[in-house]
């Protein structure tokens, strides 16, 4: 059996419906014959707070997870910067177990560092900065305490407004910074990095303090689907059509 790692779904039913079909299917076929399944964070498209949890429009995606974990299998589920409001109330009726970022597993022998990626963005200093303020406890707590509505309203008004940013910027400027991704592995005393958050899957090698160490970085699922599977033979990324 393979663990699976996944991420940059920004799963949506009533936007991108035919990607929720996609990720159903990926957990009835694939999933559910995996060791553990790991999300590296914007899983959805955005999340307003668990409330959510008990709307009808993401109550396939709840089953599908409930039904994965039930059956046995692990899911651990990383916050993204689309979804870092997810809290405990989701992970008691999914089954997942929530993973802070960054998070150091055992890979099959490898000590493996998982994380969302965004923080290794730090070239990208106008997204840090907002990444830093709506992390803020305060900013939670007084997003919180709005209606649903307001939620919602506020959520579409930075959305459009990252958008136009997004636009305005070099694209190199939104990709990980190497010397930041070179200290945290330095950090963390890893050769074996996965990410997400770049939307630029592949595979890097590169030299650290006289080793090869290797950065994998999972795609999104916006076209197609992107999946890591790591077993003790290999570890291969590969991709899920939209009408598989």
């Amino acid at each position: 059996m393979a663990t699976l790692f996944i991420s940059d779904l920004h799963l949506s039913p009533s936007q991108r419906p035919a990607v929720v079909d996609l990720f159903l299917g990926f957990l009835s076929k694939t999933a559910s014959q995996a060791e553990a399944l790991y999300i590296l964070g914007d899983f959805f498209e955005y999340w307003i707070g668990d409330e959510a949890v008990f709307d009808s429009e993401f109550q396939p995606i709840i089953r599908g997870l409930q039904h994965l974990t039930q059956s046995g299998v692990p899911v651990s589920l990383m916050h993204g910067n689309r979804d870092f409001l997810l809290g405990q109330k989701f992970a008691q009726e999914t089954g997942c177990r929530l993973l802070a970022d960054p998070t150091l597993i055992d890979l099959y022998g490898y000590n493996t560092l998982l994380m969302h990626g965004d923080t290794l963005c730090t070239d990208d200093i106008e997204y840090q900065r907002f990444r830093t303020q709506v992390r803020s406890q305060a900013w939670v707590d007084s997003f919180l305490t709005r209606s649903v509505v307001e939620r919602n309203a506020l959520v579409r008004d930075y959305r459009e407004m990252s958008k136009n940013a997004i636009s305005a910027k070099k694209p190199e400027i939104m990709d990980v910074n190497p010397q930041a991704v070179l200290e945290v592995m330095k950090q963390h005393q890893v050769r074996h990095l996965i990410h997400g958050h770049t939307h630029r899957p592949g595979q890097h090698e590169f030299p650290l303090q006289g080793q090869i160490a290797r950065r994998i970085v999972l795609g999104d699922w916006y076209e197609q689907g992107s999946v890591l599977h790591c077993d003790n033979n290999a570890w291969v990324l590969e991709n899920i059509a939209l009408n598989s």
